[in-house]
């Protein structure tokens, strides 16, 4: 009976499959980015409309926003309010809509996907 060495095979099995596996946990941690970074945008959202609500400018409420958002480069947000400060009256509704890009940090699938994702969230609340 004759017996080999197989020492290598498992390095080589492993060399393999460790880009798969890699590639497969990036990919896992950039939809966790996605989901948690929704998530606080629409929370930050909601915050930030009820400021409107309140009968803050529009300045007010874009620079709260930016202030709130801790899920990367503030300065890249979008605020907008539907309708603007000199339109909005009591009894009436105000919109705010964020719009935030999100860069995948996974390269294959960001060749799939466009990066940066855009987020988007949105909420109305009544003016006092």
């Amino acid at each position: 009976m004759m017996m080999k060495d197989q020492k290598g095979q498992s390095l080589v099995e492993m060399a393999l499959l460790l880009p798969v596996l890699l590639l497969i946990l990036v990919g896992i941690i950039d939809v966790g980015r996605v989901l948690y970074s929704y998530s606080h945008l629409h929370l930050a959202t909601q915050e930030t409309v009820r400021l409107a609500g309140l009968g803050k400018s529009d300045q007010e409420i874009t620079q709260f926003a930016r202030d709130y958002l801790h899920i990367g480069d503030a300065s890249t947000l979008q605020v907008t309010i539907t309708p603007n400060e000199q339109n909005r009256s009591s009894g009436e509704y105000v919109s705010v809509t964020l719009h935030y890009p999100l860069q995948l940090l996974t390269p294959i699938i960001s060749k799939i996907i466009p990066s940066p994702v855009q987020l988007q969230a949105d909420s109305t609340i009544r003016v006092e």
